[in-house]
């Protein structure tokens, strides 16, 4: 760091009024009623946790593997964003939300396997972080547990973050391998594909969480439409049902009213609401334990769709059903979106807008039809909201089903505004379904069944929640 960075790193220190004398630490370090030492119940996910471990042990046998939590992310000047794990450490030890920052796990497995969770645990109340150190301080974001709780938590050996330093520096770096090593990051990904029963569980958590989110953006649509970011408020009307059943979100919500839904990533969302048009969001909950729902419903906003929308609409969900129709144990990943493009590809031939039959524009180098769905009709979900990326092909797009994988089906048409190709009265229209599926025995659970899909199932659902 130069003089100059040095000198402007310590300028937040000079707005500083903490005392700092010895009589004033004496003070404040006395007169405290002891902690309440109790250690809780161990967790559910421990079991799980502990076999993840021993498969990563299993894999890199010889080896000293690290695991790093992460740090807080700066998000200005002394500022920082709501603190996630890294989604391995917390797939490795269970800890999720509760996690403290910079926290490290150790799977050593030199000889057997012994894992060790580092962690800044609590700090004594005669020391200047417990009220002078703001990013860490017990003062500013409260107690931490000690080292015995969360031993007792996760069922897993814990030691001070201080004594890690000495730790990694007895091992040989040879030994040493972290997320940074491609083979670490994709055994550690591929290792997500197929969800325990655990994981299963807190995927329907954060299913039912979301489907509290979608109701209320239907009863805040109302408002929406008066105000003139409209967006902002379907937005927050979903993030408050985030907060109050989870961790946070599990993505940036994408709240895309009328031509904006044809973005496909639009996370702006300062645009009007207005009646007459569509609204598509994509939103999903996460919950304490990090998983996260993946969900898009395309909604008419004044509660009924009109011809041209159903039309479309109608042409998205038979995709939608026909991957679904596929997906079963056996079946390559990759043939899911195979047979949403199939439907796809029909409809817009049958509509007029390709350049050659449908047949023809299903051949590799054709492909027109994608000009209105350019994205994929699945991804894994589970801890990432894009879950297991790390992961090789032949795991991923190439890999057959199987029992215990969760991912999304997800087929949409988007019309831009501007798209000269089209009918003037499909412009603007842009619409996605996504549902989140289980792999089951004999085909797949739409967990995400609770949230209508059909136009007058849609339509009731939205009457009754403005009643």
């Amino acid at each position: 760091m130069s003089k100059d960075a040095k000198k402007l790193a310590g300028r937040n220190d000079s707005r500083s009024r903490t005392p700092q004398s010895e009589q004033f630490m004496k003070y404040i370090g006395s007169g405290w009623a002891e902690r309440d030492g109790k250690l809780p119940a161990t967790d559910a996910v421990a079991p799980y946790a502990a076999k993840r471990r021993a498969a990563v042990a299993k894999a890199f046998k010889g080896k000293v593997v690290v695991i790093e939590a992460g740090g807080l992310q700066h998000r200005s000047n002394d500022t920082d964003y709501r603190y996630r794990a890294h989604s391995s450490f917390a797939h490795l030890t269970g800890w999720g939300s509760r996690t403290v920052p910079g926290s490290i796990l150790v799977i050593d497995a030199r000889k057997g396997s012994k894992t060790t969770l580092f962690f800044r645990e609590t700090a004594g109340r005669k020391t200047d972080e417990f009220f002078a150190v703001s990013d860490i301080g017990e003062f500013w974001v409260g107690a931490r547990p000690n080292l015995k709780q969360v031993a007792k938590l996760l069922a897993l050996p814990t030691r001070s973050l201080k004594t890690y330093d000495d730790f990694i520096n007895s091992v040989e770096k040879k030994d040493v391998v972290t997320l940074q090593d491609a083979d670490v990051a994709e055994f550690v990904s591929e290792l997500r594909l197929v969800k325990d029963e655990y994981e299963i569980k807190e995927m329907r958590k954060a299913v039912a969480a979301s489907i509290e989110g979608f109701k209320s953006v239907v009863r805040n649509l109302d408002r929406a439409v008066k105000h003139p970011r409209g967006e902002r408020i379907v937005e927050g009307a979903f993030f408050t049902e985030a907060r109050a059943h989870g961790h946070d979100l599990g993505y940036e919500t994408i709240a895309a009213a009328g031509a904006h839904a044809c973005i496909l990533h639009w996370m702006i969302n300062d645009g009007k609401v207005n009646k007459g048009e569509l609204l598509l969001l994509d939103a999903g909950v996460e919950v304490d334990s990090l998983y996260t729902a993946d969900v898009t419903r395309t909604l008419p906003i004044n509660g009924k769709f009109t011809a041209t929308q159903e039309m479309i609409y109608e042409a998205v969900r038979e995709a939608a059903d026909a991957a679904f129709k596929l997906a079963k144990p056996g079946v390559k990943f990759r043939e899911i979106h195979g047979a949403a493009m199939q439907v796809i590809a029909k409809k817009t031939a049958e509509w007029g807008l390709l350049p050659v039959s449908a047949e023809e524009s299903l051949e590799p180098d054709n492909q027109f039809h994608r000009r209105w769905m350019v994205h994929g009709t699945s991804h894994h979900l589970g801890l990432d909201v894009h879950d297991c990326a790390q992961a090789r092909r032949e795991m991923y797009l190439d890999a057959e089903l199987k029992p215990g994988m969760i991912f999304t089906i997800e087929p949409g048409l988007y019309f831009h505004k501007d798209d000269l190709l089209v009918p003037k009265k499909f412009r603007g229209i842009g619409i996605r379904i996504e549902d989140d599926v289980l792999v089951t025995k004999t085909g797949v659970e739409n967990l995400t069944k609770g949230l209508p899909r059909k136009p007058r199932e849609i339509e009731a659902w939205m009457k009754s929640l403005s009643k």
